[in-house]
């Protein structure tokens, strides 16, 4: 049974394509399963208004995509949170004839310089991440240690 966090970054509504959505507060939820697999894709929708929606999105996701329409100062940001946490796997989706010239510059010498470059085809996306989920599961079984876990919690009110 794998499970698989992507931060679907850049454009809002993108993830829309790739999963069913959840729940939506400050951060949007879709969700994609096949079999015992499954993949959850996180989108920050209050960002850029707010930047704790990109932070969270971000530090939850062990992987990344990013979705490129303009190169802006928001899309700068989007890149040094990546840096920031740690994010070594991830794809862009260039869009607006965008060329990967362009943002390998922007790149070069961060974690960001081994991201692939992938078309713009959401049923293909969706068919790549949930292989990934299944391989992510057949990593822990082999890396199995006993390790201290850790609980994302979504929401939560007083009672």
């Amino acid at each position: 049974m794998g499970n698989l966090i992507v931060s679907i970054l850049g454009t809002k509504g993108y993830a829309d394509k790739l999963g069913k959505k959840g729940t939506s507060t400050d951060i949007t939820l879709y969700n994609l399963k096949k079999g015992e697999d499954t993949v959850t894709f996180l989108e920050p929708s209050r960002y850029p208004e707010r930047l704790a929606p990109l932070f969270y999105s971000t530090t939850l996701a062990k992987r990344a995509l990013v979705v490129v329409d303009e190169l802006d100062s928001f899309f700068g940001e989007t890149l040094v949170m990546l840096q920031c946490c740690g994010i070594k796997k991830g794809s862009f989706i260039l869009r607006n004839y965008i060329k990967p010239e362009e943002i390998k510059p922007l790149i070069k010498e961060t974690i960001l310089k081994d991201y692939d470059f992938i078309d713009d085809e959401p049923s293909i996306i969706r068919e790549q991440m949930l292989k990934e989920a299944t391989q992510e599961a057949s990593n822990e079984i082999s890396n199995e240690k006993e390790t201290i876990g850790s609980v994302v919690i979504d929401h939560s009110f007083k009672v």
